[in-house]
């Protein structure tokens, strides 16, 4: 099917912009910030019933977390949430949405990790520090959801990290990728068929990459490529991708894996929608239909961990 004609005018003003990788990091973010937080419509938040700032344990020192809690009493599974961005933009504001979204429709505590980036801080900075916040709130439950269920998700370069941690740190009862970045190696037909014209474009891939990773790394390491990984054991999965995403193909490949390897998994592709459709609601009800359907399909796993 065609693109959904609702995205049309958000695409002919991010194509009216300055390409990202056209950018430095520090213009790209403000960029993306002005996207996500200076676009949001007052109003369109989901209710939770607090929003707090915390630390959590990173790879090289403490790392800012925000804490949402949903309305209710506990127990309830903590979500740790890593924001997609290419390991280069985005932080706990621009991610902000999602994180209300997840915990107010899955009624789970979810703490937002703002990792180390790229160009500063290089890989493997981001894969360990999502290792090592997702090991420390792992230790410290009682603290955030109060029951023994712990869950992953991201989206974008946050499904990529979301995966790696899943791979690292044993008793994670479930993960939520969102468009996941899983094989930076790999030749898919998405690539070609969507790197241009649909908000993530090959340029800007290439550009993230660039600014995340060293010239001498191994792009097979499993902390940059989880497809790359030993996926046997992994916790059960909701992978959902979109069909105009030059990501599509290797997140439909990271779900093949897992299903390949026995974990229980859920994958959809989302007809006629973009990469970045979970925060694209407000112009979209098809985003938000998907968006809703995606927290949904997590809630469910949540409930049977």
């Amino acid at each position: 099917m065609p693109v959904d004609p609702s995205l049309a005018g958000l695409l002919l003003a991010i194509e009216a912009g300055t390409p990202m990788s056209e950018l430095s990091p520090a213009d790209a973010r403000s960029a993306f910030r002005a996207l996500t937080v200076g676009g949001r419509a007052p109003g369109t938040l989901a209710p939770v019933a607090s929003v707090t700032d915390d630390e959590v344990a990173g790879g090289a020192g403490a790392l800012r977390a925000r804490v949402y809690r949903p309305e209710g009493a506990g127990p309830v599974p903590t979500v740790v949430l890593l924001h997609g961005g290419g390991w280069v933009v985005g932080d706990l504001d621009t991610h902000a949405a999602m994180a209300r979204s997840i915990c107010a429709g899955t009624r789970s505590v979810v703490v937002a990790v703002d990792y180390r980036l790229g160009p500063e801080a290089r890989f493997p900075a981001a894969a360990e520090d999502a290792i090592a916040a997702v090991r420390d709130i792992r230790s410290r439950l009682g603290d955030y959801g109060g029951s023994d269920v712990l869950a992953v998700a991201g989206d974008s370069a946050g499904g990529n990290l979301a995966a790696v941690a899943a791979q690292h740190v044993p008793g994670i009862a479930a993960q939520l990728l969102i468009y996941p970045a899983t094989d930076v190696l790999g030749d898919y037909a998405s690539r070609k068929e969507n790197g241009t014209g649909y908000f993530l474009d090959d340029a800007t891939m290439v550009w993230f990459v660039g600014n995340y990773v060293d010239a001498d790394t191994d792009l097979s390491d499993p902390r940059l490529s989880p497809l790359r990984g030993d996926l046997t054991g992994q916790p059960p999965a909701v992978v959902v991708t979109a069909e105009f995403d030059p990501l599509r193909d290797e997140g439909i490949a990271y779900a093949d894996a897992l299903a390949a390897a026995g974990v229980p998994v859920r994958q959809t592709t989302y007809p006629g929608l973009i990469h970045g459709f979970f925060d694209m609601g407000p112009w979209s009800p098809a985003c938000q239909a998907a968006a809703d359907d995606t927290v949904a399909q997590f809630a469910e796993l949540l409930a049977q961990a």
